[in-house]
């Protein structure tokens, strides 16, 4: 009841009192033309190009955050702060230049997050549901492994003498984080338990022993995931009583053990709680595996402030431990439960994801520099996911259109997904919403089509960068083409040709502010 009047309340005061809801000084158009000259003056100084060497590299992912969830997101942030939320930026809204990014897969129109993971780590496009092999390889079939490894740009970093390191909120052996380290022709290859024998026979080794064999010491592995690192049927650290948290090796091998005694000379740790995390001193840190639950990590709204460590707390000890090296880093930050939340309609969930990510990227930007640090924001590919129905200024993004449907006569929230779980009829008609609570941290928005579980989405994704050579990122683009400007602007891989000839004057340049205020103290002092 109490929501049916709400809903009748705010249509009279859309439809009847037109009183628009937003702050006066919006009235004056003064107002929004020193806004678009401060834009514009912040724009010219564009023109004069970042082309700095860059020493770091982070690449953060949102799993699944199509275009519709950035700005629902940014929506959200302003909304959490008591803000209307539609004039908020956004961390990522902040980068100077942004891309479209075509994200297909050679044999889907509509991707998965294996072949783009493969695309924006490993520089060409693959099949749906492979890591870090080409196309020629056939998903499931083993015996198309061999001969289509491609290699990724976390390892070409490792070769150049970086420290390389992965954060995610799935498992650490998920979609995304695979295809930086694995060639797997089946994503779903977690452990050998879920193999087939025949491939096990054949030679093809899981994901998460590829984790620990393909690249010696990666320096950074924070993420769930834990039960495929252990033996069959041994009970979890953290709940022992619960089988489906059972480790999964059949082959018996305790993949953190061997981990542990392989690295134990070497300043290494592996935690499994937020505590334990925290409690460590990067300084004396030079590798870090970090399990914090035998699946995925939950979601924020979820997580146990305790004892889970939320994204932005890991991405800020992986760069503590990284930036280290004098050599420099490469870091792959995976907001990966943004997906989950829209697969399962649950589009708080998935909002609160991305915009846990966004803090994390700009605790990382207080950490590093745009003169010697690259720094990417993009998704793998979109969902079904969408918001509208001509809501007014400032509307809760979580909450009711302003006008009832004019062809069954009952509301409707503005978040909608095209197909999913959400959908649901009651004496052959719509669900109303407005029996609900439709801004409940599980409600499963309504959907046009049916499903289980909801699908990813075919349109193009943006990209968003700042640091050396982030202006290489403009336009539309393949979504292979990500890590090839990554790539290039650290001098690693197969673009260094420029480096020989640049290296010089791109040092100086990325010395000049330091110089700048080391002369001016000088100045003072004297």
């Amino acid at each position: 009841m109490k929501v049916t009047i709400l809903l009748i309340c705010s249509c009279l005061a859309w439809e009847g009192l037109g009183k628009p809801q937003f702050p006066d000084q919006e009235k004056d158009p003064l107002f929004w033309n020193t806004w678009a000259q401060r834009t514009l003056k912040n724009a010219l100084t564009l023109q004069k190009l970042n082309q700095n060497t860059a020493k770091n590299l982070i690449l953060f992912l949102g799993d699944g955050m199509g275009i519709p969830t950035v700005t629902a997101a940014r929506i959200l942030k302003g909304q959490l702060s008591r803000q209307s939320g539609e004039e908020t930026q956004l961390e990522m809204d902040k980068f100077p230049y942004v891309a479209l990014s075509k994200t297909y897969n050679t044999n889907a129109q509509v991707a998965d997050s294996a072949g783009t993971a493969t695309a924006y780590l490993c520089g060409v496009k693959a099949n749906e549901g492979t890591v870090g092999v080409s196309a020629a390889a056939v998903r499931s079939q083993c015996n198309t492994t061999q001969g289509n490894e491609v290699t990724s740009i976390l390892r070409w970093a490792k070769e150049a003498g970086k420290s390389v390191g992965i954060v995610t909120t799935t498992r650490v052996n998920h979609a995304t984080p695979s295809a930086a380290y694995a060639h797997c022709v089946d994503r779903d290859w977690y452990s050998d338990g879920e193999m087939p024998a025949e491939a096990v026979e054949a030679g093809c080794k899981d994901i998460a022993r590829q984790l620990f064999e393909n690249i010696p010491n990666i320096d950074v592995i924070m993420g769930g995931g834990r039960k495929y690192m252990f033996p069959k049927n041994q009970s979890d650290v953290e709940y022992p009583g619960e089988k489906k948290h059972f480790g999964t090796r059949i082959d018996r091998r305790n993949l953190v053990e061997e981990w542990n005694n392989r690295m134990k000379n070497k300043n290494a740790h592996y935690v499994w709680n937020k505590k334990e995390l925290l409690s460590l001193n990067p300084n004396s840190v030079d590798y870090l595996l970090g399990l914090f639950e035998p699946g995925d990590l939950p979601y924020d709204l979820e997580r146990n402030n305790e004892t889970d460590p939320s994204l932005t707390e890991m991405v800020e000890v992986a760069i503590k431990i990284l930036k280290k090296n004098p050599s420099g880093f490469y870091l792959l930050v995976e907001g990966g439960r943004i997906d989950h939340g829209h697969h399962e309609g649950k589009a708080k969930q998935a909002l609160h994801e991305a915009v846990e990510m966004d803090r994390a990227i700009g605790h990382a930007g207080l950490m590093t520099s745009i003169y010697d640090t690259m720094t990417v924001v993009t998704a793998d590919h979109s969902h079904m996911f969408n918001f509208g129905g001509y809501t007014p200024r400032g509307n809760t993004i979580f909450g009711l259109a302003p006008i009832l449907s004019d062809v069954d006569q009952k509301p409707f929230t503005a978040i909608l997904y095209g197909n999913g779980p959400g959908f649901k009829v009651v004496n052959g008609l719509r669900e109303n919403v407005s029996t609900l609570d439709y801004e409940e941290n599980n409600y499963k928005a309504q959907s046009a089509v049916p499903l289980s579980m909801e699908t990813h989405g075919g349109e193009d994704v943006a990209v968003f960068a700042k640091g050396p050579m982030a202006h290489l990122l403009h336009g539309v683009h393949e979504q292979n083409y990500i890590p090839h400007v990554m790539a290039y602007a650290a001098c690693i891989g197969q673009n260094r040709d420029h480096c020989m000839s640049s290296s010089g004057a791109s040092s100086l340049s990325a010395a000049l502010p330091s110089l700048t205020a080391l002369l001016t103290l000088i100045r003072l002092l004297c």
